[in-house]
């Protein structure tokens, strides 16, 4: 009888604890993807145990962990954070400046805790950019015991990576490797402070590299850098900053994201590749800010129709789909066009945006990059000089447009289009050009390109010459003469402002 009231007790507790850390993670409002950096509460800690994996695997982790550990820190931050209710509101008209007098809600202290490693013997420190944004204080702690004040050095939003300084001397360093050299497959280790246990080592390998668009990282902006190495090392809140080290000891990358419905691991972490990370921290330190090398050109993912209208014998490359400034920019003025398909930058092949992003951001700003693209089938080399950031709205973002809802209709590209209103063509700017689409086929080759009474289609950019849509019987005579299997390239504009142009291809009979 007691044996069966411990074991009731037992499972009573542990589903205490289970329905208590769900309540604690959704009380955060933590997300799917979630910054792997932890606030000070009580936190559940699990021992789960690896299969046996050899004595030769055992020591070769053993002597890396040996090795780098004491090149890791621990960062803890306080920041202030006022309560959410404001009395203000909700007091009679006219009361509020007398009330103002007893002052509002008083701010309270945040606690933070991530993770970071040491890049000089001079106390030069590199951490996320969300581990210590907006702190009042930063302080690191070494795995010595020993604690140090740190000032902020600087800090990159788009790349959330952060450097700041202790007063120190003669401080173990890591080395860094080359996260370009690294295989999917390989084993690495991530070093950190995970839910308060301080200077945790976790294995596993590296799942996938160029992780981008898909990781829908908490206030990513414009300029965001999104290039993750991918792992399935066990990564927690706490773990931000650390590093990813490979079998030689090296950094090759900077922990900072995980994949999880509840803000706790399940599954996969995410690393800032190493090679970004350096370049970042080099010019915070001499500079104190990182200058954005920028192209001045719009682009998105390539669709199987823009890699058939190109030619392709694969999927790759990234499209252009405008410029920034709209009228101009350092791509516009090198002869790069809407439509065209970006294929290598700097000798370097580009299969993605944030492949294109991260070869422009290992280069300064003035320099003048060579850029291979395709149009339509004919490939092109040209030279663009990269601009600062400041003098253009995006770097290369994506720019996909959101899915049509089709209606039926008629025609070789499954559409139904109208003229321009007369009130829409002013406020759109769009110069007498362009026809409205009204209906979209969900069978037609126009299903879930073109977005019905919000698109409307300026030009047609393929088959060649190149021209203007002005009416209907513009784009009727424009694509008379097109069978099944054949392309078009049409350039379209949305009635959203916010989204702007894009280059939609389709195939005829697709």
């Amino acid at each position: 009888m007691a044996a069966q009231f411990s074991r009731y007790r037992f499972a009573t507790v542990a589903i205490g604890c289970f329905a208590g850390g769900v309540f604690f993670a959704s009380g955060m409002d933590w997300t799917k993807i979630s910054w792997a950096q932890s606030t000070t509460g009580n936190r559940p800690a699990a021992v789960l145990g690896r299969g046996p994996m050899g004595t030769e695997g055992l020591n070769t982790f053993a002597d890396i962990a040996e090795q780098v550990t004491p090149g890791v820190v621990a960062v803890n931050t306080t920041r202030s954070v006022r309560p959410r209710g404001n009395a203000r509101g909700r007091v009679p008209q006219g009361m509020e400046d007398f009330l103002e007098q007893f002052g509002g809600p008083q701010p309270r202290q945040q606690r933070g805790e991530g993770s970071g490693f040491i890049m000089s013997s001079d106390g030069y420190i590199v951490t996320n950019n969300h581990v210590v944004a907006d702190a009042d204080q930063v302080s690191i702690t070494l795995s010595d015991g020993r604690v140090f004040k740190a000032k902020v050095v600087g800090t990159d939003s788009t790349t959330d990576v952060a450097v700041v300084k202790i007063d120190a001397r003669g401080l173990p360093t890591l080395t860094t490797g080359d996260d370009e050299k690294t295989r999917i497959g390989e084993w690495v280790l991530a070093v950190g402070n995970p839910l308060g246990l301080d200077f945790t080592v976790t294995a596993g390998i590296i799942s996938a590299k160029g992780r981008g668009q898909e990781i829908n990282l908490p206030n990513a902006g414009n300029f965001t850098i999104s290039d993750f190495i991918q792992t399935d090392a066990v990564i927690n809140p706490g773990n931000s900053g650390g590093p990813l080290i490979n079998l030689r000891g090296e950094v090759i990358g900077l922990n900072s994201a995980i994949m999880s419905q509840t803000g706790f691991y399940s599954g996969y972490g995410f690393a800032i590749p190493i090679t970004l990370v350096k370049n970042v921290s080099d010019a915070l330190i001499k500079e104190g800010r990182v200058r954005l090398p920028v192209m001045g050109v719009s682009v998105a993912r390539v669709e199987p129709e823009d890699a058939g209208i190109n030619g392709l014998a694969r999927v790759a490359g990234v499209k252009v789909m405008g410029f920034n400034p709209p009228d101009g920019g350092p791509a516009k003025a090198a002869g790069i066009e809407v439509g065209d398909l970006i294929i290598t930058v700097d000798g370097k092949p580009v299969d993605r945006v944030s492949s294109l992003q991260r070869i422009v951001r290992q280069r300064r700003v003035g320099d003048r990059i060579p850029v291979e693209v395709v149009r339509f089938g004919s490939r092109k080399r040209v030279e663009v000089r990269l601009v600062e950031a400041e003098n253009t709205a995006q770097l290369a973002v994506n720019a996909d447009a959101p899915d049509a809802a089709g209606n039926p209709s008629a025609g070789k590209l499954g559409i139904t289009v109208e003229a321009v209103p007369v009130e829409m063509a002013t406020r759109l700017k769009t110069n007498g050009r362009g026809v409205r689409v009204t209906d979209v086929s969900q069978d037609g080759p126009a299903r879930d390109k073109l977005a019905p009474g919000s698109d409307i289609v300026l030009s047609v950019l393929y088959p060649t010459p190149r021209r203007d849509v002005r009416s209907v019987a513009d784009l009727q005579s424009a694509i008379a003469a097109l069978k099944d299997g054949d392309y078009v390239s049409l350039l379209v504009q949305s009635i959203d402002p916010r989204l702007g142009q894009r280059v939609v291809n389709l195939r005829i009979g697709g």
